[in-house]
């Protein structure tokens, strides 16, 4: 026998396993990710468009109806689907869970003995062709309708009396027909249908999150910036977690409900990088805080400057207070002071000529940071990292961001955000991921709740337009974004050479278009000086203390557009979902109009919502043009006769009202301080 015929043959794929395809097909089911591999996101009360194909042979009419399934098994809300795309068998019902939790959704198609019946005896009946047989026909259709478990009684008298009429010989065929057809008669049927050839599909996963995992409004701070300053000697001296604490209510002021610290760890000292990243620290130059670890600790420690757990502990149950929850930067990697480089050398890159290899992102270098290596020994990297993340929980952290995820093993991500999911639920993750998008989307399937977005980049209404549509139609259910004009990394050319104007509008944008938005600190002074050659902030933040004068903000006005438009969120439950954006048209190229909309049935107030926005893009100069409303889109369709309403609409902004048709003028000019309308539409 030779070698080759020695070994045991490869296995062969083989055909998948035999599934029926039930007598009333149901495929191209959404949302579902990965065939079911992963979870679809939504959070209590959030609308989620069911979609699916659904079709059958022959001619009889069929239905299909779109179920969640709770986490205990039981099925929970469900609705019938409509036709969406038609001619192409694709239908759509929109639901909401009540709870988080681990939900499913299946569709199920079935045949639909009332809609032939109505349909064949809608042409034999009125053509004098088998009438008392059809009429007979649907008397039985109306009876077994009648007995269908859990049918209202009212329905059940209305669906027995319209068979009793059907068969009433001594009145007209037309007559008996029209009652089989009876408005009382099909809404009982739509309440609930009688179903034949039930066919479900598969039920897929649906992740129910908290809230906030949807929307939320950040406000970013470096903890030690506030509160610092020099004293009567010319020495710097830095600010604590106590007197970051001090600034928590005008924060809270201004409508914001999470406060983003970035990390409050030890900081090394070696290879520490000056004043806008040098590479030679001045003696008292803080060091950046993303070189995280020190003789005083690592990940899981607290700056000696900043102060103790105490300290911590004490800040979080202020923002609590406040009504605030505290999100903490997780960012992975080590100042060569760290303790793991010592402890753990093999959690590097050790290079040929036996130094460790330290971060770069051409053309940046990271000379004071280690990143990890998951190669060599990934299970002790896990243990460690996984106990980081529980010390902060435990002290009362329920958001992290995390840096650059994207740089790290998807698997690690999967493995620790399904630990923390199992036993703290509450606790969310936000991917800082500015990269490809395949790995953005992937970040979101394997866990992440949240994640940054390329907004900050996107300036045209054109190009504002089609992110939006892509966000909120394509990839709702796998990313939720999140909107930042600008962060302690990135500032734009736009927010550069845009001034007062770019930073009131950006802010428009960011807290109207998604669901969660955010600010960092210093937003509110328009800060707007770039490091040559880089879209960051000159005197960066991350390199120095950088004390603010927060009682100067209040003459630009930008801190009072911010409490505005939380104002507006908090009161408008349609300004904090992310699903149903639609826009509108605009005469002038730099208008851009969009409008979102919550449905009484799925709003918590119990009544419609609608906010309609109008931005001018242009900070340097006034626009004016005609905005043209899809009133369909508003919830307002056209008269009979081709009329068209009259709605009242109210600007958040300035509390003017206004009445609004199908065509209306505007004019914008952010030199009157007018960059926007922020319009809540009163619907009849």
């Amino acid at each position: 026998m030779s070698r080759r015929s020695a070994r045991s043959a490869p296995s062969v794929p083989g055909p998948a396993a035999y599934s029926p395809v039930g007598r009333i097909p149901v495929t191209e089911v959404f949302p579902v990710v990965e065939d079911g591999r992963w979870p679809a996101k939504a959070v209590p009360g959030e609308v989620v468009p069911v979609r699916a194909t659904v079709f059958r042979e022959g001619h009889d009419r069929f239905g299909a109806t779109a179920v969640l399934v709770r986490p205990d098994g039981t099925d929970g809300p469900s609705a019938r689907m409509y036709e969406v795309g038609l001619g192409l068998d694709r239908y759509e019902a929109r639901l909401a869970a009540d709870a988080p939790g681990d939900w499913g959704l299946r569709v199920e198609g079935w045949s639909d003995p009332y809609a032939t019946w109505s349909h064949d005896a809608g042409i034999k009946v009125p053509a004098g062709i088998d009438v008392e047989l059809m009429l007979e026909e649907g008397a039985r259709v109306l009876e077994r309708a009648a007995g269908v478990s859990g049918r209202e009684s009212a329905d059940v008298d209305v669906l027995t009396r319209a068979a009793a009429f059907l068969r009433d010989t001594t009145v007209q065929p037309t007559l008996r027909l029209a009652a089989g057809h009876s408005p009382e008669v099909t809404d009982a049927l739509e309440r609930l249908p009688l179903r034949d050839h039930v066919s479900p599909s598969a039920t897929y996963p649906l992740q129910v999150d908290r809230e906030r995992a949807l929307a939320g409004s950040w406000y970013e701070i470096f903890p030690r910036s506030l509160g610092s300053g020099v004293d009567e000697h010319g020495v710097w001296h830095t600010g604590t977690l106590r007197t970051a604490t001090a600034h928590l209510d005008r924060i809270a002021a201004m409508g914001f409900d999470v406060l983003y610290l970035t990390p409050i760890s030890p900081i090394g000292t070696t290879n520490r990088k000056g004043r806008n990243n040098t590479l030679d620290a001045r003696p008292g130059d803080p060091g950046s805080p993303y070189g995280i670890g020190s003789p005083a600790g690592g990940h899981d420690a607290i700056h000696p400057d900043l102060g103790t757990f105490e300290d911590f502990d004490a800040l979080v149950a202020r923002a609590d207070e406040l009504g605030m929850e505290v999100a903490l930067d997780l960012a992975l990697q080590c100042s060569p002071d760290h303790p793991w480089v010592t402890e753990h050398p093999e959690w590097f890159t050790v290079l040929a000529d036996g130094s460790i290899a330290y971060a770069e992102n051409p053309p940046k270098k990271y000379q004071d940071i280690y990143p990890l290596n998951f190669d060599n020994d990934p299970e002790g990297i896990y243990q460690a990292i996984r106990d980081v993340v529980y010390t902060w929980i435990g002290h009362g952290v329920t958001i992290f961001r995390v840096d650059n995820p994207h740089t790290k093993p998807l698997v690690f991500w999967q493995r620790l955000l399904r630990e923390v999911r199992s036993t703290n639920p509450e606790v969310l993750f936000l991917a800082e991921a500015f990269t490809r998008p395949a790995m953005m989307r992937t970040l979101g399937k394997i866990g992440f709740h949240q994640s940054y977005t390329y907004f900050a980049w996107r300036n045209t209404r054109q190009e504002l337009t089609d992110y939006l549509v892509e966000l909120s139609q394509e990839t709702a259910h796998v990313l939720r974004p999140t909107f930042w004009p600008t962060t302690h990394d990135i500032l734009t050319p736009f927010m550069t050479h845009g001034g007062v104007p770019a930073f009131k509008l950006r802010a428009v944008l960011a807290a109207t278009m998604s669901p969660t938005w955010g600010i960092y600190s210093g937003y509110e002074l328009a800060e707007s000086v770039p490091r040559p050659g880089y879209e960051e902030q000159i005197d960066n933040e991350k390199y120095e203390l950088k004390p603010r004068d927060f009682a100067a903000a209040r003459a630009n006005g930008i801190e009072d557009l911010l409490t505005t438009l939380n104002a507006a969120r908090a009161a408008h439950p349609a300004l904090r979902q992310l699903r149903d954006v639609w826009f509108h048209g605009t005469s002038d190229e730099h208008l851009i109009a969009y409008s979102k909309r919550v449905a009484a049935a799925h709003s918590p107030t119990g009544r419609e919502d609608v906010v309609l926005t109008v931005v001018n893009l242009d900070p340097h100069s006034a626009h004016a043009g005609h905005v043209f409303l899809n009133l369909a889109q508003l919830g307002l369709p056209e008269g009979t006769d081709g009329s068209h309403p009259v709605i009242r609409v109210t600007d958040e902004l300035t509390g003017w009202s206004f009445e609004w048709g199908a065509q209306n003028y505007v004019r914008l000019d952010p030199f009157e301080g007018r960059v926007a309308h922020v319009f809540h539409v009163e619907v009849p």
